[in-house]
């Protein structure tokens, strides 16, 4: 594993709203809107959980005219499970998928991260979390086994040595809230490993289980079942809500990500910056490991390398998508003695 070997450098601007995901009803003009949008790090996790709930939501007063705007993750997830229920649905967007913020997601489960301020939520957020979490749990394992594999199982390294110090948070830190125990039952647990169970020169070792998304083919699967059951997908560009006054569809599912904040004035959402160095891919790696607030995640086109930081503030209010060479080089120079030192990889 070597930085001269990094084919790319891509950034994302992860959508956190401290009160949860925005999956409400508003009425602007003649439209009703139901906005599914600020996910924080979990929007590929939570996907088709939030969009049941916007599915749900659109068609409560009975149209069959949908017009969703946006075309990542939960956009496309909301359209399929719009169009499943019988609605006839045309995504409006400005990109495909393949180029937006969703198609430069690490592809890991995770389902609660940076999803909440534990401080900001309602009392019933852990339950709507959960609901969202295991209807999407179920809807992602539909895709485990297929061609291309959209999404697969594979083992996951957490890696640690004594030296190693837990550093506080940063004044004003944001208490990001902790669900996973709600799925206990559901999630594969990771356990300590010996030293002679895995081939890392670390003191500590646990093995688990992960679910990861094969980004690109799930893309390409998502996009290709809406086309082929019907949906039309449209360029379009909205700079303000009146632009809405353009569709002729009476109801509009507004799963702009990121991108809300400047199209709806949210300032309620703050992005947090995240970086992938992309080395070649190596089908023949099939685990992921996490080491020194680095994580490595191997998937069909490429192998991605991310520095998460030594604290869930990483990146935390950082609104610039330009890439970071220096940042990169650290990150693979942080995870290249555990390969060079590694004995027996699997």
């Amino acid at each position: 594993m070597r930085a001269d070997l990094i084919t790319r450098i891509t950034v994302c601007l992860r959508p956190f709203r401290a009160a949860g995901p925005r999956i409400e009803v508003e009425r602007i003009g003649d439209k009703r809107v139901v906005h599914n949008y600020g996910h924080g790090g979990s929007g590929w996790s939570l996907s088709w959980g939030s969009s049941t709930i916007a599915r749900d939501k659109a068609m409560a007063g009975g149209t069959r005219e949908v017009a969703v705007i946006g075309c990542g993750a939960l956009g496309l997830t909301s359209a399929l499970l719009l169009q499943r229920a019988g609605a006839r649905v045309t995504i409006y967007a400005s990109e495909r998928l393949s180029d937006t913020r969703s198609a430069r997601a690490t592809g890991s489960w995770s389902p609660d991260s940076r999803i909440a301020d534990a401080a900001r939520v309602s009392p019933d957020f852990p339950a709507l979390w959960e609901q969202m979490a295991r209807t999407s749990y179920a809807a992602h394992q539909t895709y485990v086994g297929q061609v291309g594999e959209p999404v697969s199982w594979r083992d996951l390294y957490l890696l640690r040595d004594k030296d190693e110090v837990e550093r506080p948070d940063p004044p004003n830190a944001i208490d990001f809230i902790r669900l996973d125990d709600r799925l206990r039952d559901l999630v594969p647990r990771s356990h300590a490993l010996t030293p002679d169970q895995h081939p890392f020169p670390v003191d500590e070792a646990r093995r688990g289980t992960s679910m990861t998304f094969n980004v690109a083919e799930l893309a390409h699967r998502l996009t290709t079942d809406f086309l082929l059951e019907g949906g039309h997908i449209e360029t379009m560009t909205f700079h303000s809500p009146t632009d809405l006054s353009r569709l002729s569809q009476p109801v509009v599912v507004n799963c702009t990500g990121y991108g809300a904040r400047a199209l709806w004035n949210d300032q309620t959402i703050t992005p947090v910056r995240g970086q992938i160095a992309w080395l070649p891919p190596q089908p023949e790696v099939r685990y992921s490991l996490s080491y020194r607030g680095v994580g490595v995640v191997p998937r069909p086109d490429g192998i991605v390398v991310q520095s998460y930081g030594d604290s869930e503030m990483f990146g935390y209010g950082i609104d610039h998508e330009t890439p970071d060479r220096a940042e990169a080089e650290a990150a693979i120079a942080t995870i290249a003695p555990l390969f060079a030192r590694a004995r027996n990889l699997p």
